[in-house]
């Protein structure tokens, strides 16, 4: 097993008054020749967004681009005509291939909206653009991880153009799990969202990323009241179409 700690307080930020946004990977003004990717993870950004402000109508294309909201409401508007609110408990995907427009804006005038934006690249150029998003609430588990995004569209979640599957799960003190990879040639990229966890012996506070390749699973148990989301994603960029 190899692996890699990047911890919180060693990721990229930027404060722009109405944002607020950590970058775990290279983004925008931050740039570290070291941390430029987690094999076709590209973009994990923990932002926040002030009250009634939020990011205007800009472009992207050939990028899987997943949302998950953990406080407030979210508006998105795009240029395929979907007008959506996310909130905590959802999740949201753009195939954004052969280019779309999209805006977001913190709907409420009273409180900050905090939510995870995700980068990955696609085994796809050029695909269609496509918008989806769902709620996990019903496929919420305790003390288990639950899948909230794979390659297929038949599967519990939403779905990418990548060989990608996204866990989440929310734990007590002293529960553990064990995730087992979907794909040989997959790492998976741990990112603590609340708690503490230890992962063959490696503890992880809240917000702290810790990335493991070459292996077939892994054991996690919560130290404390935890709430962890796991990427397994292609290591190799051969994998970007």
């Amino acid at each position: 097993m190899k692996t890699v700690l990047h911890k919180a307080a060693t990721r990229g930020h930027a404060d722009h008054g109405w944002l607020n946004s950590h970058h775990t990977f290279s983004f925008a003004g931050y740039q570290n020749p070291e941390r430029m990717h987690f094999g076709v993870l590209r973009v994990l950004n923990d932002d926040q967004v002030a009250a009634g402000k939020g990011f205007g109508t800009h472009p992207h294309d050939n990028m899987e681009i997943i949302s998950i909201p953990l406080e407030g409401d979210l508006e998105h508007k795009d240029s395929m005509g979907n007008t959506t609110t996310i909130k905590e408990g959802d999740v949201q995907i753009m195939s954004a291939g052969t280019g779309i427009f999209h805006s977001e804006y913190n709907k409420n005038d009273d409180r900050d909206v905090k939510f995870l934006q995700i980068w990955v690249f696609p085994n796809q150029r050029n695909v269609e653009p496509r918008y989806d998003q769902i709620s996990i609430r019903d496929i919420a588990k305790e003390n288990a991880f639950y899948q909230v995004l794979s390659p297929n569209p038949e599967d519990d979640g939403v779905w990418a153009h990548q060989d990608a599957w996204f866990h989440l799960g929310k734990f007590e003190p002293n529960a553990s799990d064990t995730y087992t990879l979907k794909k040989e040639g997959n790492g998976v990229y741990v990112f603590v969202l609340e708690g503490e966890v230890e992962i063959n012996g490696q503890r992880l506070e809240k917000r702290d990323g810790f990335g493991l390749w070459e292996t077939n699973s892994f054991d996690l148990t919560a130290l404390t009241d935890s709430r962890v989301l796991l990427m397994e994603v292609p290591m190799a960029l051969e994998a970007i179409g």
